[in-house]
């Protein structure tokens, strides 16, 4: 590499090394920082401006280049900083801040909990949860879905009925569901459409396995009324709702929904990674290859039509350099290997970052372009994004 290409030096042991004197990755030059655009009605943005979206990219009001990953909720956002501190912003009624009361926030604060301990984040209706380092998990917002045997609504963190210091991921919709260090996956919440996968429709205020146990669960991904997970061989299950088709066995129509856990229409033990939105999904298979299904009124399957899908197709872009998907109401935002960022779907809010409102059905890139994208969250109509900086 010329020595033009990065210029820096770094400090070790009180002795400074210029970047050839040492081998380093390129990566520890880079610092993250968090971009946010679309939907700012309720402060989600964090960019201190009430009412006004933004059509392209913009850093919080809180600056920096030390955040490390975002989660967005459905009016409002969470991220954590590469300190271990946990910042919140935007819409309150709920206690979803965790701000111990107060109204909505346009700004990031820390959660009345403080620390510097939290490892990850992730937002839901009303709620949201996180996890921190020595395993404990932490729920508050919206009553019923934090899984503490109440229909409390709770403004600062609280752990679940559950307790435990063996948590490793955890995801929220209208309901809640997490895997813990062991394999098994834990849901509760709302279970009106079967989204718990408990062979029944009964609401749970502390949680419980699903009917199918095991541990063997890898990722879970919640959505509206519907959970979708990956295993550690590699396949795929769904359950809940299946009005759009969200669960890709291959019905049409007015759908039957499913109250424990099925494989999608594709099958295979080669899924990655999937991210559930409101009724479609988006999954990455072994093979970098992207797949969606479920509902397409607003071009959020990324096919260049808005015909609703029952099973697993790719998107119109194609290829085998996906990286990472996540996805809001109606809108899908992607990453690949390159590091570049891809969106489509509904952009009512600007939630697309293209710096105009127009709907996309195929996957186009943002205004902000690069290819030093790191890792990306969306709300539901706006987008969060960390990118390293300086380019690459």
């Amino acid at each position: 590499m010329p020595k033009d290409d990065i210029n820096y030096k770094f400090t070790e042991n009180g002795i400074v090394y210029d970047f050839y004197d040492v081998f380093v990755p390129a990566e520890n030059f880079r610092q993250p920082t968090l971009f946010v655009w679309g939907r700012n009605v309720l402060g989600q943005l964090g960019v201190n401006e009430g009412n006004v979206n933004k059509l392209t990219p913009v850093t919080t009001f809180a600056g920096g280049t030390t955040w490390k990953s975002v989660a967005g909720g459905w009016n409002h956002t969470a991220a954590i900083k590469t300190d271990g501190t946990l910042w919140v912003w935007g819409y309150n009624d709920f206690g979803q801040l965790g701000t111990n009361g107060g109204g909505s926030k346009s700004t990031p604060v820390t959660t009345f909990a403080g620390g510097n301990n939290w490892k990850s984040v992730a937002g839901g209706w009303g709620t949201t949860a996180a996890i921190k380092t020595d395993g404990t998990l932490w729920l508050w917002g919206s009553g019923g879905l934090l899984g503490d045997n109440t229909t409390t609504t709770r403004n600062i963190p609280v752990t679940t009925f559950a307790g435990g210091t063996n948590w490793k991921s955890v995801s929220i919709g209208f309901q809640t569901a997490a895997i813990k260090t062991d394999g098994s996956l834990w849901v509760w919440g709302l279970n009106d459409k079967g989204q718990l996968g408990t062979n029944d429709t009964t609401v749970r205020r502390t949680p419980v396995t699903t009917f199918a146990g095991g541990t063997d669960w890898k990722q879970v991904s919640c959505g509206a009324e519907y959970t979708a997970a990956i295993k550690t061989d590699g396949s795929l299950w769904t359950w809940g709702a299946n009005d759009y088709g969200q669960l890709g066995i291959n019905e049409s129509g007015n759908a039957t929904n499913r109250t424990t856990p099925v494989t999608t229409f594709a099958g295979g033990n080669d899924w990655k990674s999937v991210a559930a939105k409101q009724n479609s999904l988006a999954a990455i298979k072994t093979d970098g290859s992207l797949w969606t299904w479920g509902r397409n009124n607003s071009g959020q399957l990324g096919i260049n039509n808005t015909d609703q899908k029952n099973t697993p197709v790719t998107t119109f872009a194609g290829g085998t350099n996906w990286k990472s998907a996540a996805g809001g109401v109606a809108h899908v935002v992607a990453i690949k290997t390159d590091g570049t960022l891809w969106v489509w779907g509904t952009n009512s809010s600007g939630n697309l970052g293209i710096d105009n409102t127009s709907q996309r059905n195929v996957p186009v890139t943002t205004f902000a372009g690069g290819n030093n994208w790191k890792s990306v969250a969306t709300g539901e109509l706006n987008t969060l994004a960390i990118k390293y900086s300086p380019d690459p």
